[in-house]
């Protein structure tokens, strides 16, 4: 999916000054549409997504979340001013503004922002159309290389601490209907159906408030409602489909629906879009530990070496992308004891991620994963006392049952390697079995 541009200008004709008309749908189709094509994104024009260009709060979410922006002032437009305000105050650096010249001046606010002029001739349509498609293609390429200048929009885009963190926190950060937030809190405790249900009584998705529709969406993730998921993410407005979260856990529910080669394309596409993530590359090494484990049951050993070693590679880049996170680092750990033989390099990484953890745990804020780590670790240092107390812990703060299923299914991995290997340790089987027991609850 490329990253979206959101254009914002008036529909057909339009006067202008000297009494002269703009034609902005010649403007559209001749040279924004394919400026932004040669940039490399994908334009969406108001219109599009929203009938008449209606001003309302769907609308606000989306011209936010378009990762790109595109603004024709010619007209002094109202409503292109009044979105203009709203995007320029979030998302300044990937927005640009156009005007055609000669037609009266920008206003005052507006001047100093390096407007782009282009070229109309008499019948209102773009007279010159290569020079001014080659200026628009290069602002909107220049933007691309921009850092991001706002922090209103990082909740969704690029939260500010530890990437997986961003659905864990959402529900809390994100401000909706009470009612809908309640229904859904309790949809989840009853399973997949209720879910569907809040659904259904939701309506048109596509028209639904942004926080509402990534609730519903990590609701189905939490009663394991992959292919409901999968659906849900077509129904979306495409803002927000194309955000990195929702990309990110689309990619996981295909994963989990046994959909291996299309969540690959997925996450690849948004590390080439997007840059590189630590939960990115955790879902990415998620996948090819997937195949790897299917490949090894239909008897594939050499495909599964290869597997495996993309596997540790995945995880091993999503830790080196932001070491706070232990998540991608516990899991290439333990795919390195799995390997035959071991990959020496888990020796070194065990202490570099149990320190990241730790200082997690110790910053006040930790979930069932920094406690879930710990534990794996402590399985692979052999350390039976500090794993059985990290159980405790880790049991404690289940919130979801796929999150124990997951710890039991590593725990399993790292003893049948070792059992292959005739390295029997009888202790770590019964926290494996508790671990599968309360996924079952």
């Amino acid at each position: 999916m490329l990253p979206l541009c959101f254009v914002l200008m008036p529909f057909g004709k339009k006067p202008a000054a000297e009494g002269r008309l703009v034609d902005f749908d010649a403007v559209y189709d001749q040279l924004i549409r394919p400026a932004v094509v040669a940039a490399g994104l994908e334009p969406l024009r108001a219109d599009e997504e929203m009938t008449g260009g209606v001003i309302h709060k769907p609308m606000y979410e989306r011209l936010i979340l378009c990762e790109y922006a595109i603004a024709d002032l010619t007209t002094a437009n109202a409503n292109v001013f009044y979105e203009l305000g709203l995007r320029h105050a979030v998302r300044p650096a990937s927005t640009v503004l156009l005007f055609a010249q000669g037609l009266g001046q920008l206003p005052f606010d507006v001047a100093p922002l390096r407007a782009l002029p282009y070229q109309l001739g008499t019948d209102g349509k773009p007279s010159a159309n290569h020079t001014d498609l080659q200026s628009l293609t290069k602002k909107l390429q220049d933007a691309r290389k921009m850092m991001t200048d706002s922090p209103v929009f990082q909740l969704v885009e690029g939260f500010p601490e530890i990437k997986r963190l961003k659905t864990d926190v959402f529900r809390d950060r994100v401000q909706y209907s009470a009612g809908l937030r309640q229904k859904l809190t309790q949809a989840r405790r009853e399973g997949l159906d209720a879910v569907r249900a809040v659904e259904h009584e939701l309506g048109a998705v596509h028209d639904a408030e942004a926080g509402v529709v990534v609730d519903l969406f990590l609701s189905y993730r939490a009663v394991k409602g992959w292919e409901d998921m999968i659906a849900l993410v077509h129904k979306m407005t495409s803002p927000l489909a194309a955000t990195v979260l929702v990309q990110e856990q689309w990619g996981l529910a295909l994963n989990r629906a046994g959909r291996g080669i299309e969540a690959e394309r997925v996450l690849l596409d948004l590390l080439a879009n997007r840059g590189p993530s630590s939960e990115t590359y955790g879902i990415l090494g998620r996948v090819y530990k997937d195949r790897w484990d299917a490949a090894l049951k239909l008897g594939e050993k050499a495909l599964a070496r290869g597997l495996l070693g993309q596997a540790v590679e995945a995880y091993l880049k999503g830790f080196e992308t932001d070491w706070r996170d232990a998540y991608p680092g516990v899991n290439a750990v333990t795919l390195m004891e799995i390997k035959d033989p071991p990959d020496p390099r888990r020796a070194r990484l065990i202490p570099i991620v149990s320190y990241a953890v730790e200082r997690r745990i110790a910053s006040g804020k930790p979930d069932y994963w920094d406690h879930a780590t710990l534990l794996e670790l402590a399985v692979l240092a052999n350390e039976q006392q500090k794993a059985e107390v990290t159980l405790a812990d880790a049991l404690a703060a289940v919130r979801e049952v796929w999150e124990p299923e997951t710890t039991a299914r590593n725990l399993r991995l790292i003893r049948e390697a070792r059992e292959r290997r005739n390295e029997r340790i009888e202790w770590p089987n019964e926290i494996e079995n508790e671990l599968v027991r309360r996924s079952k609850q």
